[in-house]
């Protein structure tokens, strides 16, 4: 038996794999943060990016760029290198917290993050700002002033920010570890749900379009 195969068929299995391969396309997100992102203290695979990395699936891929202990300084130098290696969708900014428990300067620290913010816009990726906070031991001023500069920022320059809503997990026990910074196994299912309900809406809507 010979098969004959038409142009209409072609054309309609053509159709179909273009319909196939949009569903399965997903959006490539890349974390640049510290070690609360790096999983300081905690097994890799029980971070909360490798969490959220299993939680989207869908073919989104989501590449780890963060190191325990960086900077907005260190991530501006890092973060084109990651862009033209990775190319990324979008970007979360998880930068800040170890510039504020050194006292930098909070000017120096705002132009690190405006730059980085312009730096994933010529790349065409979108920035995500993930806001944070000191302890209260460093006075009110300097920490006032520090979590301010993330909505200033989110406000002019038109960005994402995930707010700090990871309070409680310094009040509740088993959440923090012994150096009484950074999170246990236990919290980081915690945050990765509120990170989640920021960026999951964000990356399907991309992959819908």
């Amino acid at each position: 038996m010979r098969l004959f195969i038409t142009t209409t068929f072609i054309r309609r299995l053509w159709c179909l794999l273009m319909l196939l391969g949009a569903n399965t396309y997903g959006s490539t997100l890349l974390v640049l943060g510290d070690s609360l992102s790096a999983g300081y203290g905690v097994n890799q695979e029980s971070g909360w990016v490798a969490l959220l990395r299993d939680d989207l699936g869908n073919g989104h891929q989501i590449i780890n760029g963060s190191i325990s202990g960086d900077t907005t300084g260190g991530g501006l130098n890092r973060l084109p290198l990651l862009l033209e290696k990775f190319s990324p969708d979008y970007v979360l900014l998880e930068l800040g917290g170890n510039d504020g428990l050194r006292g930098q300067p909070l000017n120096l620290m705002q132009r690190n993050l405006l730059a980085m913010i312009e730096l994933c816009r010529q790349a065409g990726a979108e920035p995500v700002l993930f806001g944070m906070r000191l302890p209260p031991n460093y006075g009110r001023r300097y920490s006032d002033a520090f979590a301010a500069i993330y909505p200033q920022l989110s406000e002019q320059e038109k960005v994402m920010l995930i707010p700090f809503e990871l309070d409680e997990l310094a009040i509740t026990e088993g959440m923090i570890q012994e150096d009484g910074l950074h999170p246990t196994a236990l919290a980081q299912p915690i945050i990765k749900d509120v990170i989640k309900g920021y960026l999951e809406p964000l990356m399907k809507g991309a992959s819908n379009r």
